[in-house]
Order: structure tokens, then sequence, then C-alpha cells
């Protein structure tokens, strides 16, 4: 038994207990045939090959509340009877393909309270099939390696709670069928996508009270954006347990269950830039750009020419942005692409034109290199309507509906629509506009009842864009949908050059004569007082000078005449 441990070495259990011992190291006499080894509360800093070599009957091992850093690759190779691990509360900031290895028969894994930014998808394979608790809350895990996480078959308890996590893939979850326990409490999660498995079997809230052939999920504390991607997670029959909306304005910090179903409303995508068209020499590089906005973020696509979907390879490259990147331009490439945005709510296309330049034609234009140039300036503003139909069918919506812009001036702006057939679920009108100058749409939301709006926040001289949409309950799936009442474009008046008047100015320079006049006669008079205070006293001397030599020759005279 190691020095200022306790041993217990009753068969067929061999337990070790040293906490609270001042170790800086696992001590190197232990028993090769201890079951279970208690190291808590100590000062280790880092887990050697050979502190647990040989140690194949070992059960339980806790180092919890060490100081560890660093595990030697293969430190627990030999632990392959281990069950139960626990490392929770030590200094741990990743964790690789080999920290791990060995434990085959591994349990309970339990890695709380480190600072573990990364956890390789490998460090658990050997795992995978036997573990029931895994424990990985409170870190900095920003990602955590999901599709290991969805091999975990036996997994009975997951804690993710209290990290950094923005994302969590659909469908994860749905082949674990032993879990129970879900906690992805504190985290960065703005939605939580739909699994099977919650639909499956009863969600609670807490696991007191709960059937044992149920799922306990926690998700309270997240930057939740209730639209309606969160609407499969509302319906659930599940207790209150305080989560609160972080987004959208309007329903921020309402609580999430006594939230409505039809207030989580998605907005279908808008297209608010792009490249009408663009002509490139052949050979030469070519950009085209859609950027396109809604709830939730809209996915950019590229159909090519051909009627192909743009993948991309070596000589296409196509961002999240919505930008499309062509290396070097063919003349196969020249015709019209159609950059298509979608998300959960609906799609909008728009049509951009690539016109290839043979090589030769641009050698004898000018002699020197053409740059690729866009037909239309870079500031162009395009706002589409979004929709699930055709450019035709919002045609005729357009003609069907009118938009009128009324009482402008240099900032505002009057707007009327009206709606020639009835728009059945109505539930509320949006308004989207912005200028050629600034490239951020802005919205306004308007209740149903409303024909008219003053627009008070324009800006003088600049060219708008506007649509308005109806936004409605698509009676077959229950969720919002619009419909674009039409557009219009219109300019602001130029702000009025502010003259001063001839009498204002007049004025103002007679006061400021006056007040100066003023200012210089109070000055003179000063001076004029202190000069005649300064006379005066000199008078006053001279003639006091003059009295007292008047009084000595007197005084002279007398004595004379009397002697």
């Amino acid at each position: 038994c190691p020095k200022r441990c306790q041993c217990q070495t009753l068969s067929p259990s061999f337990t070790v207990l040293c906490a609270k011992t001042g170790l800086l190291f696992v001590p190197p006499a232990l028993d090769r045939r201890t079951a279970e080894l208690r190291l808590m509360d100590n000062f280790i800093t880092v887990l050697r090959r050979r502190d647990f070599a040989n140690m194949t009957n070992l059960l339980h091992l806790t180092l919890s509340r060490n100081t560890i850093s660093q595990i030697v690759p293969l430190a627990f190779a030999d632990l392959r009877g281990l069950h139960a691990l626990h490392l929770d509360s030590n200094r741990l900031t990743a964790l690789g393909d080999e920290h791990l290895k060995g434990l085959v028969n591994l349990r309970h894994l339990i890695l709380s309270n480190n600072q573990l930014s990364s956890v390789s998808p490998r460090s658990l394979d050997d795992f995978v099939d036997t573990i029931e608790d895994l424990d990985l809350s409170y870190n900095n895990l920003v990602e955590v390696p999901w599709q290991t996480v969805a091999r975990l078959s036996n997994v009975n308890t997951v804690s993710l709670d209290h990290n950094l996590i923005e994302f969590v893939p659909e469908g994860i979850f749905s082949n674990l069928h032993k879990l129970a326990r879900l906690d992805m409490t504190s985290n960065k999660l703005k939605k939580i996508p739909p699994d099977p498995l919650f639909s499956r079997i009863p969600v609670y809230a807490k696991s007191k009270g709960s059937p044992l052939s149920s799922l306990v999920l926690s998700f309270g504390g997240n930057p939740l954006h209730c639209n309606c991607e969160l609407v499969w997670l509302r319906r659930l029959t599940r207790e209150d347990d305080l989560e609160t909306c972080a987004s959208p304005p309007e329903l921020m910090g309402k609580y999430f269950w006594s939230i409505r179903e039809e207030e989580f409303v998605c907005e279908p995508p808008m297209i608010t830039h792009r490249t009408p068209r663009l002509a490139a020499a052949e050979g030469r590089g070519a950009s085209l750009k859609c950027k396109a906005v809604g709830d939730p973020e809209p996915y950019v696509r590229w159909i090519a020419p051909d009627g192909k979907l743009v993948a991309n390879t070596s000589r296409t490259t196509s961002y999240e942005n919505g930008t499309l990147d062509i290396a070097a331009a063919a003349p196969s490439d020249g015709g019209t692409f159609t950059c298509i945005a979608s998300n959960a709510a609906g799609e909008s296309t728009a049509p951009v034109e690539l016109v290839v330049t043979p090589a030769a034609d641009a050698a004898n234009s000018s002699g020197c290199e053409e740059k690729e140039e866009e037909m239309e300036g870079p500031g162009a503003s395009d706002i589409l309507i979004p929709a699930k139909s055709s450019f035709p069918n919002e045609s005729r919506e357009r003609q069907e509906a009118a938009v009128l812009v009324e009482e402008l001036t240099a900032a505002s702006a009057l707007i009327r629509w009206r709606s020639r057939q009835p728009l059945p679920g109505l539930r509320m009108y949006q308004i989207q506009y912005n200028s050629s100058a600034d490239e951020i749409p802005v919205y306004r939301l308007l209740p149903s009842t409303s024909e008219s709006f003053l627009l008070t926040d324009l800006a003088p001289g600049r060219s708008y864009e506007l649509c308005v949409l109806a936004v409605s309950s698509d009676a077959a799936t229950a969720l919002p949908a619009t419909r674009g009442l039409g557009c219009a474009r219109f300019a602001t008046l130029e702000e009025p050059r502010r003259c001063r008047s001839l009498h204002a100015q007049f004025l103002g320079g007679t006061m400021i004569i006056v007040l100066g006049g003023i200012i210089v006669a109070s000055v003179l008079v000063f001076i004029f007082i202190l000069l005649m205070k300064y006379k005066l006293h000199n008078h006053q001397q001279r003639r006091g000078k003059v009295a007292h030599g008047c009084s000595q020759t007197n005084g002279g005279s007398k004595g004379a005449e009397g002697r």
C-alpha cells in the first residue's frame, strides 16, 4: 500500500484510496491487482504510460479534482477491464486519437469541468458500443464529434451542457434507442433540429416523475431563434422549464412554451443584390454575385446554362455568401445562370447572364488586357419577390395587385397597396425596401388591417426599391406562407439648401455691432473713470504740499516781526 494511502485488501476487491494526500504523480508502488483506485483531490499534472501498466483488473479509476493537463498516448492501454473513468475538474484542453485507447469495456466517462476545446472523432472509438454515460459538460467545446455520438448505441445519458456548441446536425440521435437524458443547457444553440427520437418517445423536462421509457430533454439557456424551424419542438407534449426566446425581436424574452404556434414565423428568401450581366474574356476568371436575405438564412445554389447544378470543382467554386467563381471562363460557360436562394419558407430565383468574349477578339480590341466588367453598375440593387413558384406566376400577381407611392418628400413616402383578390388566412403585411446605396434591406411588419404605411426614415436624393408581401397561413401545412402584392421604385426629393434670409443676416450683424459697441463703450468709460480718479488724486496731493509750504512761511514772518 503506498505511503499516506488507505488500502483495503479484502477479496475479491482490492481498493486503494489516496485522496487529499498531496500527490504530484501516480504512486509507482501500486498493487497491479487493484480493482478500485481513487486519486482525487491531489496535484497530479500528467498521466504516464507506466502509471497504469498491467492493471488489467482495475474497474474504477477516479482522478477528479487534480491539475492534469497532459495524458501520454496509450496511458490507459492496459485497462481493458475498466468500467468507470472520472477525469472531471482537471485542466485537459484536447482529446486525441490515442488518449483513451484500450478502454474497450468503458461504461462511464466523466470529463466535465475541464478546458476541452476539441475532441477527436476517433478518441471514443474503443468504447463506442459499451459507453452508457458520457459527460462533457462545463468545457469550451464549439464542435462535438457528432458522427461518433450517433454511433453510441448503448448510451443512456449524454451531458453537453455549459459549452459553446452552436450547431446540432439533424437526426443525429435517431439511433440512440436507449438514450434517457440529453442535456444541452447553456450553449449557443439558435435552433434544435427535429429528430425521429423526439417523436418516438415521450419528452420531459425533468427526470423526477418521468417514466422509464421517456427522454428528459434540457435546452434552456440557449439563444433560441424562435421561427418556423422550432414549430416541431413547440408541438411536443412537455412541461415548461422556463426556456426563453432570444430572437426575433418581437419574441425576445418570451417563454418558449407560452408562445402560440402561429407566432413561429419564417420569412422566405429575397434576393437583394446580384450581377445582372457580366462580360469576361475567354480564359479569364469570372465572379457572379447573388446575395439573399431571409429567415432562416437562405442557402444559395447555382444552375448552369445547360440546366445542371453547378458543383465545386477545380474550375468552379460556389461560396456560402452566394458568390460563384469561375477560374477560367470557356465559351461553353456563356449563357444565363440561375441563382436559387432557398430556406424553410420557400425559394427565390434570379437570372445572371455571362458573356464570354473570344480570346482573339479580346486581343484585337485594344491591344491590352481587357478586364471583366459588369454591364451594370457595381452598386445595382435588385429586390425580387420571394416565391415558391416561377416568374410568370409572380408577374400575374403583380398585375392583380398594385403598390403606390405618394406624398414623396426628402425623408418620407406614403405607401399604399391593394389586392384585387381576397387573401384567406391573412395574418400580416410585410414591407421590404432598400436603396441602391445601401445593401441592407429594411423590414416592416404591419397588421392585416393596414392599407398604407408612412416611411419616415428615408435618405434624401436616393432611389429606392420596395415590395409589399402578404403573410398568411398555409392551409395544407399550417406554416406561414407569403405572397407578393407588388413592387415599386421611387426616388426621394433632394434636400433643399437651407439659406439664411437677408433680414436674419442683417439682424445678426446688427446685434454683433451693438454688443461690440456696448463692450467698447464700457471699456472706455472704465478707462475714463480711472483717469479722472488719477487726476483727482494728483490734484489733492499738490494742494496739500502748497498748504504746508504756506504755513511754514507765515510762521517765519510772524517771528521776525516779534523780534
